[in-house]
């Protein structure tokens, strides 16, 4: 039988060669709340774009770098960094997966009247390239495929600096009204 020693990470930090990274973000909830549900969902992202309210902490978290929405599509892109790496020197297959849900969800999003919500119910991913720093530029955009009353289907597509899919998502988000 053996035993796991845990693992002293101030070792290993002095072992091999480390990187650091800082960033800072606006917590959410900071908005003005009541002003952003009185807009729809195509003038909340444009607020987020221009400064006007502040983009969600994942977007600072992940290193996205643009978010370009219109009535039903959104495209959002992102370097490919080594901090997205797995141990495998590839982008981490939840790093890909959160890029391809912001931008099928956030398509969804374009579409939301004011007063409205969603989530998303479910998300499938189909990884077809390995991505890494050498990838470049990711562009993911994201369009609705099918938008009803009380739930929407949207699809993203993850392309690298070359313009090759990487990766496709679809996405079903169920859309409900704001309570109180």
């Amino acid at each position: 039988m053996t035993q796991t020693q845990p693992v002293d990470h101030h070792q290993l930090e002095n072992r091999f060669r480390t990187e650091t990274r800082t960033f800072a973000w606006t917590p959410p909830g900071q908005a003005d709340l009541t002003r952003m549900l009185a807009l729809d969902g195509l003038a909340q992202l444009m607020a987020m774009r221009s400064g006007e309210m502040p983009p969600p902490p994942i977007m600072d978290t992940l290193g996205f770098t643009d978010l370009r929405p219109e009535p039903g599509r959104v495209v959002v892109e992102m370097p490919a960094a080594e901090f997205h790496y797995n141990p495998l020197g590839t982008v981490h297959g939840g790093v890909i997966s959160t890029l391809l849900d912001t931008a099928a969800a956030c398509a969804v999003h374009t579409t939301l009247a004011a007063g409205e919500l969603y989530t998303s119910v479910d998300l499938t991913v189909k990884f077809l390239r390995p991505v890494t720093v050498d990838s470049g530029l990711l562009a993911c955009e994201g369009t609705v495929i099918q938008r009803g009353r009380r739930t929407a289907l949207a699809q993203a597509q993850l392309t690298d600096g070359d313009g090759r899919l990487v990766a496709h998502a679809t996405s079903t988000c169920m859309i409900f009204p704001v309570e109180g």
